[in-house]
């Protein structure tokens, strides 16, 4: 009786089971992509055929002076942008522009031929390339101080572009307070200060 009675209880729900399958129509969402957020989309899209660095300077290409890269990403599962009607789109991407300074030819410069200025005349600065053939170096201290700063990349070429380091090269990253970075006072922290 006890196996009788659960082939006639299950055999209807697996039967029902069968019969309601999982549809395979999934709901689009249409959006303007510019305005996704983190999660919602991969930036540079991963797909190997969209090669998107160059590879001599190992930078994004099509990098602009503005620092910025207009790369191709991809949206989520089931978002259609609405500026290509599929799922990609084009995003900026935050890129260091480099103008051909090479960081080891300006290293190397520096150290062998820095007294004469060959360091500062290849980073574009010939009035103190010129000042430095004519004193030595500053008498060979702007000589050291110079491979010091070339060395930190405190000084860089002079069209404001970065250096074109190797892959796995010593990239610096300088942190300096401008606007992005400058912590603005709120007024809740002047009424919090005089409660105290």
């Amino acid at each position: 009786m006890g196996l009788e009675f659960n082939l006639l209880i299950y055999t209807p729900i697996l039967l029902l089971c069968l019969w309601v399958q999982p549809s395979d129509n999934k709901v689009n969402y249409t959006t303007n992509c510019e305005t996704l957020r983190l999660g919602q989309y991969i930036c540079p899209d991963p797909d190997p055929k969209y090669e998107y660095i160059d590879r001599k300077t190992q930078q994004p290409k099509n990098c602009t002076k503005e620092n910025l890269a207009r790369v191709r990403c991809i949206a989520a599962d089931n978002i259609i942008c609405l500026e290509t009607g599929n799922s990609t789109f084009y995003k900026d991407m935050r890129c260091r522009w480099t103008n051909g300074y090479s960081f080891e030819t300006a290293m190397l410069l520096s150290i062998f031929l820095g007294m004469f200025g060959a360091d500062r005349f290849y980073l574009g600065y010939p009035a103190l390339g010129l000042l430095k053939f004519c004193t030595l170096g500053f008498m060979l201290i702007g000589y050291l101080v110079d491979i010091i700063l070339i060395a930190t990349q405190i000084v860089g070429p002079a069209d404001g572009s970065y250096y074109i380091i190797p892959y796995y090269g010593a990239g610096i990253t300088i942190v300096r307070s401008d606007n992005e970075t400058y912590r603005v006072p709120q007024d809740d922290w002047y009424q919090h200060h005089n409660e105290l």
